[in-house]
């Protein structure tokens, strides 16, 4: 599902270089949880944003879904991101002048309006949002602007969710919440990476690695 082999990410001028990350091997398994923990700094999102194909590594191969995406041009990587990954980000990333509705179906693709319409209608009540699909995301928590960007995330049912600290900018209600969410999208089938600095999410993972420094550590 996702192989990582010798990834290597160097930031910064030949003067002056900063290893993100250093000889990753990292497989993951299809409907794997998987948890990549490490502090601020440690090269966490660098790694989740190589996988997604997002962020081209110095050196290594990422393959995911059989295909090394970085043989991939643009276009051709965007599209295989848009059938194959969700993305959620700590930060939520919405569309301030779209209310809720508007903003899961950014991710729906092409097709009908009404059939995008629909489907997002059905994971804003999922997600127990469905009071609040005209409001815009100003005018929600933490939690729902979360709930939010996790139905944007599954809309297009990806193979895979790349999570980047998505528990980290609410409380621990909210927390337990956007992680059942991520398990019962896992019980389907769905492979999820999950990058975070804490521990709330560990029982619910297959594996666990830590990331210090750019390196995968025991």
């Amino acid at each position: 599902m996702i192989h990582l082999d010798n990834v290597s990410k160097i930031f910064g001028s030949p003067l002056k270089q900063v290893e993100a990350l250093k000889n990753i091997d990292l497989h993951v398994n299809k409907g794997e949880f998987i948890i990549i923990r490490g502090p601020s700094g440690s090269g966490k999102t660098t790694l989740l944003l190589s996988i997604g194909g997002m962020l081209q590594p110095s050196s290594g191969v990422v393959n995911v879904e059989n295909k090394d995406i970085y043989l991939l041009n643009e276009f051709e990587r965007t599209k295989f991101r848009a059938y194959n990954i969700g993305f959620v980000f700590q930060m939520f990333y919405l569309i301030p002048y779209l209310n809720v509705l508007e903003n899961i179906m950014l991710a729906a693709g092409l097709g009908s309006n009404g059939t995008r319409q629909r489907k997002a209608s059905e994971l804003a009540d999922q997600l127990g949002i469905s009071d609040r699909i005209l409001h815009k995301p100003s005018e929600l928590s933490a939690g729902e602007r979360q709930r939010v960007a996790l139905a944007r995330a599954l809309i297009h049912q990806p193979k895979i969710i790349l999570a980047d600290e998505p528990t980290g900018n609410l409380d621990p209600d909210n927390s337990r919440e956007v992680i059942r969410i991520l398990k019962e999208y896992h019980q389907t089938g769905g492979t999820v990476v999950f990058v975070t600095h804490g521990k709330d999410a560990d029982q619910f993972a297959d594996r666990i690695f830590n990331l210090s420094k750019g390196e995968i550590v025991q």
